[in-house]
């Protein structure tokens, strides 16, 4: 046996015995690295003649040829046996009874919606839907909150890349309110020649859920969250009519007819009068405190006049409540970000 066939014995012998794949890559280096026993014959191949380095040359390529062919050999051997464990440790037992899926349900923050339109729907409110990207004008100076109003930092916003042909900027909607002015526009449209011939119109009622985004984060506070506006309009409804409604809704909402309502004077741009509205328990953890859940008011007439209408003909009410408060007094959490964490122990409760 020559010098070259006893170097390829060794190495396959090395190879056999290398049992994880850094042991072979080991013992690789000791035949074929920069210091292996080929590269060193290769290396003493620079004093021979031309000749002898073509003999020697072609030995011990065809030497490397069969060691590598020993090495691949190896780690293919290595790799089956790897995935031959890890397919004997994650078998299935067939045998077993299938894993059940668990039933879905709807988020909390969703129930309530459904019982706010459900309820609203009974006193005769239509539910209306539009952007969450809005325009300047409609989230605000339809509002009657003009650019450079300082109400309008009550309402910090986010505003997206993008500007339309007469160059007003676009934002994230801040409130539902834009949907108010938008189903205004359609319903005087699609009444236009009923005005036009100097009769009544149809009452506006409708109430406009979805979510809405301002920069707040806190135990109470999203940066986005949901909320529910109001609007009933038409040519004698009074702040009365706004008593009625909101109270008879909160008393429902709740399933308490011991509910006491307070209605505290506020400031609104879009509204005037403007009031806060308070409720307060009789019974439970939270009996005997008021808790702030939504604002109110007349509409002002600069809004009903950007609807579309004579504000010295139609007058009426508007509000805005916050869902994710409702649902947090009418389940008894005691923080908002739960409901946007995504956690399954805690939403599974509302199934």
């Amino acid at each position: 046996m020559n010098e070259l066939d006893s170097i390829v014995d060794s190495a396959r012998s090395a190879f056999a015995a290398a049992l994880t794949p850094a042991e072979l890559e080991n013992a690789k280096a000791q035949f074929t690295g920069k210091t292996g026993r080929i590269t060193e014959l290769m290396k003493g191949m620079a004093a021979l003649s031309v000749d002898e380095k073509k003999t020697r040359g072609a030995a011990i390529n065809l030497a490397k040829q069969a060691i590598e062919a020993a090495l691949n050999a190896r780690r293919q051997a290595l790799a089956d046996a790897e995935l031959e464990s890890q397919l004997q440790a994650e078998s299935l037992d067939v045998t077993l009874p299938g894993r059940m899926r668990e039933p879905g349900g709807l988020h909390p923050v969703s129930l309530t919606l459904e019982r706010i339109e459900l309820i609203f729907a009974s006193m005769g409110f239509e539910v209306a839907d539009g952007p969450e990207i809005e325009s300047d004008w409609h989230s605000f100076t339809s509002l009657n909150n003009p650019p450079n109003h300082p109400a309008r930092s009550m309402q910090d916003t986010f505003y997206v890349d993008i500007q339309g042909d007469d160059g007003i900027a676009y934002n994230l909607r801040p409130h539902t309110s834009p949907m108010q002015v938008r189903y205004a526009h359609v319903h005087v449209k699609k009444h236009a020649e009923t005005l036009k011939a100097g009769g009544a119109m149809p009452e506006i009622r409708v109430i406009c859920p979805g979510r809405t985004y301002r920069v707040d984060s806190d135990a109470t506070h999203s940066p986005m969250f949901h909320q529910c506006e109001g609007l009933w309009l038409g040519e004698n409804i009074s702040f009365k009519d706004l008593k009625v409604v909101f109270t008879d809704f909160c008393r429902t909402f709740f399933e308490s007819d011991d509910l006491a309502l307070r209605f505290r004077p506020s400031f609104f741009p879009f509204t005037e009068p403007s009031a806060e509205i308070d409720i307060q328990f009789q019974s439970g953890p939270l009996a005997g405190r008021w808790l702030e859940v939504a604002g109110s008011g007349q509409v002002h007439p600069t809004v009903v006049r950007n609807m579309g209408l004579d504000p010295e003909k139609y007058i009426g009410f508007a509000f805005g409540m916050g869902p994710d408060r409702l649902t947090m007094l009418r389940y008894g959490v005691n923080d908002l970000r739960l409901f946007f964490d995504g956690d399954i122990r805690f939403l599974r409760q509302f199934r």
